[in-house]
């Protein structure tokens, strides 16, 4: 499998060799020009890293994988997906802007698919399938450690430097959530898009001065009864503010699109 990667931060660089040990290869990169030269020199010789969109799809790649943030995201992909390549995204709460979620949902119309990977929430099969019979409640907790959410709007919430406890600094609905902490949230939006939507689904997020690693809570009630959900995730060496099963959940995601039996 061929993947082209739309960026290549602390989350492609942690993704890249988990599809190389499944025979993967990256053959394009899309990048900004001022990070050419630097990700050239982390990939293979002969590997594509461009600013031009055409000559990234020129590239062929079986799939286009974006690790490139909001901005980026909502830069490239409509374009991705119509031209005929199959979408998978680490940004999911992009979509909590209304006018994203639509451009990108047009162009999977009549282009590639749009794939949305569960990053580090479990739960989210579930969460899906329950839908159908009807669902009266979705709700998602986060709790990580303060410096998880500094460089966030979090801290200008509370005082992370100076907090004992667990100390909640956000309650409202998933598209709040998702468009206030953008490289936190993401899950929010995937756990939003799968149950009841981004106006319905409740978020409460916090810091944890004693927290181990990155912690998520999902819980819902409905015709199928309740659930609840709770990961403790290692976060990613690179980036604590991403647990490491977010890149892991990438992988399976791109992987499975090539795979002939799917769980």
């Amino acid at each position: 499998m061929r993947i082209g990667l739309i960026g290549y931060g602390a989350m492609a660089a942690a993704l890249r060799p988990l599809l190389e040990a499944e025979g993967a290869a990256v053959a394009a990169v899309l990048a900004r020009p001022g990070s050419i030269d630097r990700i050239a020199a982390a990939l293979p010789a002969g590997t594509l890293v461009t600013a031009d969109p055409a000559a990234f799809a020129a590239a062929a790649p079986d799939v286009a994988v974006e690790c490139a943030g909001h901005a980026g995201l909502r830069q490239h992909g409509p374009a991705c997906l119509a031209a005929g390549l199959d979408l998978v995204i680490a940004s999911v709460g992009a979509l909590a802007d209304p006018a994203t979620e639509a451009d990108l949902r047009a162009a999977a119309r009549t282009g590639g698919r749009l794939v949305i990977p569960a990053g580090a929430l479990a739960g989210l099969d579930a969460l899906a399938a329950a839908r159908h019979g009807g669902l009266e409640s979705v709700r998602y907790v986060s709790r990580k450690a303060p410096r998880a959410w500094r460089g966030t709007a979090a801290q200008d919430l509370i005082d992370l430097d100076s907090i004992v406890e667990p100390t909640i600094f956000f309650e409202g609905n998933a598209r709040e959530a998702a468009l206030a902490f953008p490289q936190n949230a993401n899950v929010v939006a995937a756990a939003a898009l799968a149950g009841i939507g981004f106006t319905r689904t409740e978020v409460t997020l916090m810091a944890d001065p004693d927290a181990a690693g990155n912690r998520h809570l999902l819980e819902a009630k409905g015709a199928f009864g309740d659930l609840s959900v709770a990961v403790l995730a290692r976060p990613l060496a690179a980036n604590p503010k991403t647990s490491y099963l977010a890149p892991l959940s990438l992988a399976r995601a791109i992987l499975n699109l090539g795979a002939r039996v799917v769980v």
